[in-house]
């Protein structure tokens, strides 16, 4: 409760500040464009945030309520304990996503760094799939978890990266805010319906079947990144 009263108090004070100190044209676009011009002309731009949204549905179907609500039931830990190691997690995924250049090298083109994303979301299903496996056989379930969602996320890291650095490289110089608007409305999308799947998958069939359709739009993820490496 005091949380939520302080984030309150905070985000008063900066509703006030903006409303004193910031002019009421910031933001404001001199032309609007209408609905159909906000989706992408780019068949580039289309399949990438195609691949952005599988991407990110695949993470939240399972990571963002369904393992939380895991550990607490299964592992008996308690909230400490799984928000600090929540926690722990997205630091780690923030640390490694700052690497991610260094560990993917520099590309020449465009074309060499979408076949590498390609790898690496292919890699992130078969670690996805293995650790779905696992957790399906009941095989050393604590561990499994664990070590699987520190790969999982440093693979993930790399992946959301490429893909952030791909968009920029795509867009359209005359449309860059509206190619780029439209890629991150994809990624919003995906993770609403990664969070509207887990819903009913976990509480009917459980987390192993959260980690299936994990599976399953990676792939689709993959496939999609194929795709774009073939224009």
């Amino acid at each position: 409760m005091g949380a939520l009263i302080s984030l309150i108090a905070l985000l008063s004070v900066a509703w006030v500040i903006s409303l004193i100190f910031l002019k009421g044209d910031i933001g404001k676009a001199k032309n609007k464009p209408k609905f159909k011009e906000l989706f992408s002309k780019s068949r580039a731009i289309n399949l990438l945030s195609t691949a952005r949204l599988c991407l990110f549905a695949a993470r939240d179907v399972w990571f963002v309520v369904a393992l939380p609500v895991y550990l607490a039931a299964q592992f008996n830990w308690d909230h400490w304990w799984v928000s600090g190691f929540m926690a722990l997690w997205v630091i780690a995924y923030g640390l490694v996503q700052s690497q991610a250049p260094r560990i993917t090298g520099q590309s020449d083109s465009n074309l060499h760094s979408v076949k590498k994303a390609y790898w690496w979301v292919a890699l992130l299903s078969g670690v996805t799939g293995i650790l779905a496996l696992l957790m399906q056989f009941d095989i050393a379930v604590h561990f499994t978890l664990v070590i699987g969602l520190l790969i999982f996320g440093g693979v993930f890291a790399v992946n959301s990266s490429l893909h952030s650095y791909l968009i920029v490289s795509f867009a359209k110089n005359d449309g860059v805010s509206l190619d780029v608007g439209f890629y991150y409305m994809a990624n919003a999308i995906g993770r609403l319906l990664g969070t509207v799947l887990f819903g009913w998958v976990f509480q009917v069939y459980g987390l192993s079947a959260c980690l299936w359709v994990s599976v399953c739009l990676l792939i689709a993820a993959s496939i999609t990144t194929a795709r774009l490496a073939k224009l």
